[in-house]
């Protein structure tokens, strides 16, 4: 896989696996629309509100390009009780050109859309984002397909309002086996499906169309409630 011309740095898959093993779950925003462009003089993480001119101008369509819903779902995994609490184990993120990178659980991500879109284009082109006190890379562009990095013992679930099977997510929950990890696919996307053939099954949690982040809140709120995380 390559972002801004260049290879992804290698990784130690032993150790996303080791580190994701047992108790826990696991995050996968699938499809995010996040792609880097020079505007003008600058690279700017594209959205449909400050680019959609130049969009239009590549004979794009501006309405797809809404770097803000991974930015919600994000805030909603990493602000979590459930994060606090260190039962989420990992987080991935693939993009919509196909570039996948991983974010660590401590992570804290900009609160602001332009400060988080600055942090976009930075990981993008430079492959990896490292803490200001320490050497621990928080974020790294990875080599796909995301699945490398997974348990071999986990349950994975992806979520779509198209899925036929709907369920409450909190009895769903409360009937998983809290002895093997959980990894949940949530597209990252206005519309569409997500990517995921791998996923042993794909579910709906509601009879409406849910936003990625409240679909989030819904998942780690029912594991919130099992572990009683308060």
């Amino acid at each position: 896989m390559v972002a801004g011309g260049l290879q992804p740095p290698p990784i130690e898959e032993e150790e996303e696996a080791l580190r994701a093993q047992g108790q826990g779950v696991i995050f996968i925003l699938d499809d995010a629309q996040l792609e880097v462009a020079q505007v003008g003089k600058t690279f700017q993480l594209l959205n449909c509100d400050d680019h959609a001119t130049y969009l239009r101008k590549h004979k794009k369509d501006p309405a797809l390009y809404r770097p803000d819903i991974c930015h919600q779902a994000l805030l909603n995994i990493l602000d979590s009780p459930l994060n606090k609490a260190a039962k989420i184990k990992a987080v991935y993120v693939r993009t919509h050109k196909n570039v996948l990178f991983s974010i660590n659980p401590k992570t804290r991500i900009p609160r602001t859309i332009k400060r988080f879109s600055g942090l976009m284009v930075q990981l993008l082109q430079k492959l990896s984002i490292r803490a200001t006190n320490g050497p621990d890379k928080l974020m790294k562009v990875i080599k796909g397909p995301v699945t490398k990095y997974l348990p071999l013992d986990c349950k994975r679930v992806g979520f779509s309002f198209a899925a036929a099977k709907r369920v409450a997510i909190h009895d769903y929950v409360a009937a998983m086996d809290d002895s093997k990890p959980v990894v949940f696919v949530v597209g990252a996307f206005a519309h569409g499906r997500i990517e995921a053939p791998w996923v042993d099954e794909e579910l709906n949690v509601s009879e409406y169309p849910l936003s990625a982040a409240y679909c989030i809140s819904r998942i780690t709120n029912a594991f919130e409630m099992k572990w009683k995380i308060v």
